[in-house]
């Protein structure tokens, strides 16, 4: 059977398709596409496209580049692949614990297979489903894949699309749902080759990138099935559970539907297709109920967005941080605010921004909120990429950890975060270019020395041994003080997963209060009160006839009938 390849060059006046050294012309059909059928070209098949006798140029659709964004693609039968979760039937989002990885440092193989081979130790955490940071082909072997560019293939470092689906397989195997973190506002510098073939790129909108992608101008059309077409082949062709939308805010769309809104609608009747629940999560920092309204209500009928507001108003509390935009947290009342609902900033002046930021998350469910105490993010982009152990006391991530997985909101944490991970997570490359890994190098430096860092102490991107630091040590689990926070994970889990309370996303039942002067944190849940003190000072809270005590953090927790006492840093969980 022949192979029938296809490609969008709207503007070309000749496009061949390269077959090692042969140049096949291709026919033009309607709509800017260019058709070509051949025999001997099945699965296995390398190619790549010349566009008016230009060199070769790999498919923009292409669904392996085992030699990297600028070699050829090859042609991949996803029909081939024996899958074995056909008994799997989705993870729904709301009352789910997620947790990002990224492949090439999470295990010492840095591959797919290596992912693998630690999942008994999500399933024994009790993770619902594990979110992975890009893996579309992007430059090097070694990259956060915020800079993709090849966005239908699998990066051949970390095991190409045999090697997805088998971690894919295996995840469903062990009970554990997939989330592809997926970056439609920009791509990389290095092997994007798209404006060669199409208008997908237009400067009727800028970004930090550089000019936008082309959702609403001319030839927009191709362009946003483009991206919605990549959307669906990762949960159709991948079996995937659901994507992460990368900064959404940077999506500029006057169209009448917005291309997040039509991308919800087509993933909505996959779902219905394939009979399990498919969700979109969104990371925007614009706290805009819109995106997550229903489509019916005026929305774009995505699942849930970050909250990182939750975050920042947490890490200000216990490490006492104020610099950037921590300089707006720290106030024991903005925490409360957050526990209670995940954006402090709602329609509210912001000091940092220099105006009045957000809109109120009325009427949303805490579900809608994906929440954590660290991610790729708010540990890499710091200049040395240090983790939360490296700046508070134990008791403190013993506190964090509580009021995460007892939250109203959907938790997520973050490689290693379990048991306190000792390895920093920097932000690191492997451009070829020379000059472009120069120039990301400098780059780096000149962020952080706005902040007082000296060039010598930011780890250099491009240096093989800031990758080597970030990976895991799968040692540490087995030692203290690792082991202890690792049990106290699993308790705070198993706990959630148990008591119905710390899943019910209803916002109105969820009443926070902090003390400044005492340093006191309560959460009270229905029959449930989650307690932490953070003053200097132990503190007796009233147990107000909770009489059961699920969780403590530290031995010397007690509770008797003058109440609930609490050295200074501990944290504990009553029920009626």
């Amino acid at each position: 059977m022949a192979h029938e390849f296809r490609v969008w060059a709207p503007e070309r006046e000749r496009v061949e398709l390269v077959l090692g050294e042969r140049r096949l012309p291709m026919r033009r059909s309607s709509g800017g596409w260019w058709e070509r059928a051949v025999a001997e070209a099945g699965p296995g098949t390398d190619y790549a496209y010349s566009l008016d006798g230009g060199p070769p140029r790999p498919d923009p659709r292409s669904p392996w580049q085992p030699h990297g964004p600028h070699g050829p693609s090859r042609v991949v039968d996803h029909a081939a692949f024996r899958w074995s979760d056909a008994a799997w039937r989705g993870t729904p989002l709301p009352g789910a614990l997620l947790y990002e990885l990224h492949v090439g440092t999470f295990s010492p193989a840095g591959t797919f297979d290596g992912v693998i081979e630690h999942l008994p130790h999500l399933a024994e955490l009790g993770v619902d489903a594990i979110e992975l940071m890009p893996v579309a082909e992007f430059s090097g072997r070694r990259g956060w894949g915020y800079d993709g560019v090849s966005l239908y293939a699998p990066h051949h470092a970390y095991g190409g699309p045999d090697g997805l689906k088998r971690l894919v397989d295996a995840c469903h195997a062990h009970g554990i749902g997939v989330v592809m973190d997926v970056v439609y506002n920009h791509l990389g510098p290095s092997g994007n080759y798209l404006p060669q073939f199409g208008p997908y790129f237009s400067g009727r909108h800028t970004t930090n990138w550089g000019d936008g992608v082309n959702f609403d101008g001319p030839g927009s059309a191709e362009v946003r099935a483009f991206v919605i077409d990549n959307a669906l082949m990762w949960l159709r062709d991948y079996h995937c559970d659901g994507l992460r939308l990368d900064a959404v805010h940077a999506i500029a769309d006057d169209s009448a539907a917005h291309v997040l809104e039509q991308l919800a609608e087509e993933v909505a009747e996959l779902s219905a297709h394939v009979r399990r629940p498919l969700f979109l999560i969104a990371e925007s920092d614009l706290n805009d109920p819109r995106f997550v309204r229903s489509r019916d209500g005026g929305g774009y009928g995505l699942d849930a967005a970050w909250a990182d507001e939750w975050h920042h108003a947490l890490h200000a509390v216990l490490t006492g941080e104020r610099d950037g935009y921590y300089s707006e947290f720290g106030p024991l009342a903005l925490l409360a605010k957050a526990l209670r609902q995940a954006w402090v900033y709602d329609g509210v002046w912001s000091p940092h921004r220099g105006r009045v930021h957000g809109r109120s998350p009325a009427g949303l469910s805490g579900h809608r909120f994906v929440v954590c105490t660290q991610n790729h993010d708010q540990v890499g982009n710091r200049a040395q990429g240090e983790r939360a152990p490296a700046l508070m006391s134990e008791g403190r991530l013993r506190v964090a950890a509580a009021l995460l997985l007892t939250a109203p909101f959907t938790p997520m944490v973050f490689q290693g975060e379990e048991w306190g991970a000792g390895t920093p997570f920097q932000y690191f490359t492997d451009h070829e270019d020379p000059e472009l890994g120069r120039a990301v190098s400098e780059g780096r430096r000149r962020e952080f020395a706005g902040f007082g860092w000296e060039p010598e102490q930011v780890p250099d991107p491009q240096d093989p041994a800031t990758f080597e630091r970030s990976r895991l040590d799968w040692s540490e689990p087995g030692k203290e003080p690792h082991a202890g926070l690792l049990a106290w994970h699993r308790e705070l889990v198993a706990l959630r997963r148990r008591v119905p309370a710390l899943t019910d996303g209803r916002l109105d039942r969820v009443r926070a209060d902090c003390d400044e002067e005492s340093g006191l944190v309560t959460v009270e849940r229905g029959p449930v009160l989650v307690a932490a003190n953070l003053g200097a000072q132990p503190r007796t809270v009233p147990a107000r006839g909770r009489g059961r005590l699920l969780a403590a953090s530290d031995p010397a927790i007690t509770l008797d009938g003058t109440g609930l006492t609490l050295p200074p840093d501990t944290v504990a969980i009553l029920e009626d």
